[in-house]
């Protein structure tokens, strides 16, 4: 049975994604199986309950932060939380320095700042819309990197955010490239002339980080947040985006990123998109029987996004994939048929399931595009997301910490009836340090006479992890590494299809 120990600090507040971290750190310290430090909003609390990490008689409020830790013995589980109290005091690479003024609010960082022109919200969802409105109302941009933020609020910003002459990008918005500058998870690529229109973050990088390996830029990577393309919301975000771009001088060509958008906000956006003298890449993954205008041409995937935005320029790196594929094959016995996937990107994911769906397969997801089966079979493939909701309640996203996607790996590679195994390393600012040598540190503990594990690397040789270090350590761990995302998929597809 697990100790659970909470401390509160009241009137605390810090950002998500530094609260992630930290959480990361104290959930591998010895004895402790799973931490979290969460803002005491209704929600959270909802997750802490949920996960197990809630200890009885826990008053925190929504301006308060929970400090909470699960062990083997008490001792462990209060040390845990003593830990985590250490570093909250410590000084957070990135924040304010010691001495330093720190803004207490957006207007005051707005004054301070003087030309500010983008805020970027993570704060728990129910308190997002209130600090949004707080920053269009300054004449502020607004990136929205919380969730759990209602339909009607999401509107009723991204009305106000057009009214004004503004854009809001989100909620759950986490990724963006403006001007140049990567914000929330993102890489650092070359500025060029190719603006990209995304509800998906890793759709977002693994786009920009193959256009900048093609050798071409981006002039701005607009994210929409997930909901933008739905009735509900009717593309109000991508739509202003697209205008935004279209004004832009710097910009030459745009593309669209989504999972398939609802028929009439579909219709919508290629009716604004026909309005353009620019050429536009559409990638709706897993849409089909699209009417799309003359200046714009249908990518069924990132990768083939990448590459019609270079203009028809072949992927940095590409592999002669039967060749690999024909070197890599190994004589299973006749129940290694199938591929499984270890995702920590949710269109990664789906981006798999598209090859999958064109070569006729069958495959089961947790995050399923159109054509997936709807229940798990063992007689067919297997994607899991392990970046979706279920798997992040109470714990950090597996691009943050990978330690439950590590676990799946080695299950998967275990797998007898497995013939390959797909993942992603998604590398870049707010991403693991070392995602590629987390992969390599737990194969060996994985079956000896195991499937062949195929990956990728979305990001660049510039990012913080360097792209090229990372393919490196992973193909120094047995890994056969694809150029893109897609082209592991396609690979590991070719080791498993029957010979």
């Amino acid at each position: 049975m697990a100790h659970v120990a909470n401390r509160i600090r009241r009137g605390f507040y810090l950002d998500s994604v530094a609260l992630m971290r930290l959480s990361q750190i104290v959930a591998a310290l010895p004895g402790v199986t799973n931490a979290a430090l969460m803002i005491g909003s209704v929600s959270n609390r909802g997750i802490l309950k949920e996960a197990g990490l809630l200890a009885a008689g826990n008053e925190a409020g929504a301006n308060d932060l929970i400090i909470a830790a699960a062990a083997g013995s008490d001792k462990e589980a209060n040390d845990a939380v003593a830990r985590a109290e250490q570093l909250l005091d410590q000084p957070q690479g990135g924040g304010a320095v010691a001495g330093t003024r720190r803004p207490r609010s957006t207007g005051a960082a707005a004054r301070e700042l003087g030309g500010a022109n983008l805020a970027i919200v993570s704060v728990p969802g129910e308190f997002a819309a209130g600090e949004a409105r707080k920053a269009l109302a300054l004449g502020l941009n607004v990136l929205i990197f919380s969730d759990n933020v209602s339909y009607e609020d999401e509107r009723s910003l991204k009305e106000e955010a057009g009214r004004r002459g503004l854009l809001v990008m989100g909620p759950d918005c986490g990724t963006a490239l403006i001007g140049g500058v990567p914000i929330a998870f993102a890489n650092l690529v070359p500025t060029g002339d190719i603006g990209i229109v995304a509800a998906s973050g890793t759709g977002l990088q693994e786009v920009s980080t193959l256009i900048a390996r093609g050798g071409g830029g981006v002039s701005h990577g607009i994210g929409t947040g997930g909901r933008d393309l739905s009735e509900k919301i009717g593309a109000l975000t991508t739509l202003a985006a697209i205008e935004a771009l279209d004004a832009d001088d710097g910009t030459k060509r745009i593309v669209l990123i989504s999972k398939p958008p609802a028929a009439s906000v579909a219709q919508a956006v290629m009716a604004r998109v026909a309005r353009s003298k620019k050429p536009f890449v559409v990638c709706f993954l897993g849409a089909r029987d699209l009417q799309l205008p003359a200046n714009a041409s249908l990518a069924p995937t990132l990768a083939a996004a990448a590459q019609a935005a270079l203009g028809g320029k072949p992927a940095a790196g590409a592999l002669d994939i039967p060749s690999v594929a024909a070197a890599a094959r190994r004589e299973f016995d006749r129940q290694r048929r199938w591929i499984r996937g270890v995702y920590t990107g949710g269109t990664l994911c789906g981006e798999a399931q598209i090859v999958l769906r064109e070569a006729g397969e069958r495959y089961w997801s947790n995050a399923p595009i159109p054509g997936a089966l709807p229940e798990r079979s063992a007689m067919a493939h297997s994607l899991v997301d392990y970046g979706a909701d279920e798997y992040t309640r109470g714990r950090p996203h597996p691009m943050i910490d990978p330690a439950l996607r590590n676990q799946a790996l080695v299950e998967a590679l275990d797998d007898p009836t497995a013939a390959a195994v797909l993942l992603d390393c998604v590398i870049g600012y707010g991403a693991h340090d070392d995602p590629a040598g987390e992969v390599a540190r737990v194969i060996p503990g994985a079956a000896r006479n195991r499937p062949t594990l195929v990956a990728s690397v979305t990001g660049t040789d510039a990012d913080p992890q360097n792209r090229a270090a990372q393919v490196e350590k992973l193909k120094e761990a047995g890994v056969l590494v694809a150029a893109s995302n897609a082209e592991a998929a396609a690979l590991a597809l070719a080791i498993a299809q029957p010979r």
